[in-house]
């Protein structure tokens, strides 16, 4: 599918960087012993005081010889102040790309520090970046493991492991699976609530993930997974000919982005009344006349085309010459053309400039550019001076990923991947476990109403399913008072 990549990646769009072929993995050096950094460290979270361990380094993966295969680094934050820690939650944090590190959850809303970029959405500059305690963390309330998987931070397969081996849908979360059981083992906690946390494709991870740890009778049960910016069934992200479902769920996004910049009316309406007006509109007439294609009379023709440019706020003739069928990433490069400027992708407030204004694509995404600076800098920095890890070699933040296998996933051989029906089956059997689904009005990357649509089907009662809206983007933790709201969200929800 022509699209499929640029719809894989979390916050950011994978690059096709070059990785070392499978002869020189196998024929690397010793494994020798996993590198592992701790540090003690004390900071006032939640309002709390709190004391507590950081626990940076790999962990080995081994097959069924005892060898190592992968190494996988994470970072684990670890209450030391209280009497009993098993009664602790543990969050388990990823992103997602699928070749994104962990980064962005763990510098921009759950650690104990945090990197602090425009709010405004405007682009993060160069060094120095703005590094601070974060406050907010919720290190007071749970234990926190942020993992990056294989081929993303330090992560990566060593001995006879291969990288293929990792690269997959059901590959990847294999290997995620088993570094949870080793966690747990290692760390006493097996008896603690367990909590996942993804963005973007780590939701995808977290589903699949769901039923690896659940599938089977020697389970991990998780009491609760939080969503951030979701990507579980991919029919609804892609445009390939014949495919409608993509035009109906980005539709609300490109209003709600519309709305944004003023390119659309905001009198005797508040931007939850439009969007919700939209959805109305995309869910009936909108998909009623694009399920007729050729059989729509001209007439109805000509007012759907009406509703869908004074929604978007593209011009009249531009949505008829697209068939009442606009690509959003043609939309980032259309809204606002007139002025020579292009639209965020990850996060629709941003905006850009590129080399010329004629084609039909942006150059690049500003709402990544916007921030990859500072997140890179700022977690390197981080990593060094306040954790001590001694690492040379490379530090992949994205990009570090190739040739994902999971089309097959399920049993779709040649589809889409849809790993959402996990969701359902874990609702299903875990009467405990709880949903948070966490998304940006101007996210064109996991548009909101396309996680609407999936988690109404598949099996999933959305009765208990925890639904959060933020007037921002993919990483929504970009604007303050979005981050604001996130973090008072997940502290509800683990409460609850």
């Amino acid at each position: 599918m022509k699209y499929l990549t640029g719809l894989l990646v979390a916050a950011l769009v994978m690059s096709g960087s070059a990785i070392a072929d499978d002869k020189k993995e196998t024929a690397a050096k010793p494994v020798g012993e996993p590198k592992v950094f701790e540090t003690t460290h004390k900071g006032t979270f939640g309002g709390t005081a709190v004391s507590y361990k950081a626990v940076a380094g790999e962990t080995y993966l081994k097959d069924e010889n005892g060898e190592p295969t992968a190494a996988i680094f994470s970072t684990s934050y670890i209450r030391t102040d209280v009497k009993d820690s098993v009664s602790r939650p543990v969050f388990f944090v990823f992103n997602g790309g699928p070749g994104s590190a962990s980064v962005w959850l763990h510098m921009g809303i759950y650690g104990p520090k945090r990197i602090i970029v425009p709010s405004d959405a405007k682009d993060d500059g160069a060094a120095p970046f703005t590094l601070v305690d974060n406050p907010d963390s919720i290190l007071d309330q749970v234990d926190m493991v942020f993992i990056d998987p294989v081929g993303t931070g330090w992560s990566r397969a060593i001995g006879k492991g291969k990288s293929e081996d990792f690269w997959g849908v059901k590959e990847d979360a294999k290997s995620v699976a088993e570094f949870i059981r080793i966690w747990l083992q290692k760390n006493n906690r097996w008896n603690s609530p367990k909590y996942l946390s993804g963005e973007s494709y780590g939701t995808t991870r977290a589903a699949a993930l769901l039923n690896e740890l659940q599938g089977s009778y020697t389970d991990i049960a998780i009491n609760g997974v939080a969503l951030i910016s979701s990507i579980l069934d991919f029919s609804w992200n892609s445009y390939d000919p014949g495919q409608t479902r993509a035009y109906i769920g980005y539709l609300p996004t490109m209003a709600a982005t519309a709305w944004y910049h003023g390119l659309v009316s905001h009198e005797g309406r508040t931007l939850e009344g439009y969007v919700e007006e939209v959805r109305q509109f995309a869910l009936g007439d909108y998909a009623t006349a694009l399920l007729q294609g050729n059989r729509l009379p001209k007439a109805k023709f000509n007012e759907i085309a009406e509703k869908v440019a004074a929604y978007t706020g593209l011009k009249l003739q531009y949505v008829k010459n697209a068939n009442l069928r606009v690509h959003y990433y043609k939309y980032l490069k259309e809204l606002r053309r007139d002025e020579g400027l292009t639209v965020g992708r990850l996060d629709g407030r941003y905006l850009g400039r590129d080399y010329e204004g004629t084609g039909e694509h942006i150059d690049n995404d500003p709402s990544f550019y916007g921030i990859d600076s500072a997140y890179n800098a700022g977690t390197m920095h981080y990593f060094q001076n306040d954790l001590k890890v001694d690492i040379e070699r490379r530090f992949s933040v994205i990009g570090g990923v190739r040739n994902w296998k999971g089309l097959e996933y399920g049993g779709y051989d040649g589809g889409f991947v849809n790993v959402a029906q996990h969701v359902g089956q874990a609702q299903r059997e875990n009467s405990d476990i709880k949903i948070l689904v966490a998304n940006g009005y101007y996210d064109f990357a996991t548009p909101f109403f396309a996680t609407e649509n999936t988690f109404n089907d598949n099996g999933i009662d959305t009765a208990k399913v925890t639904f959060t809206y933020y007037e921002s983007g993919h990483m929504m933790y970009a604007h303050e008072p979005s981050f604001q709201q996130l973090v008072k969200d997940v502290r509800d929800f683990i409460r609850k």
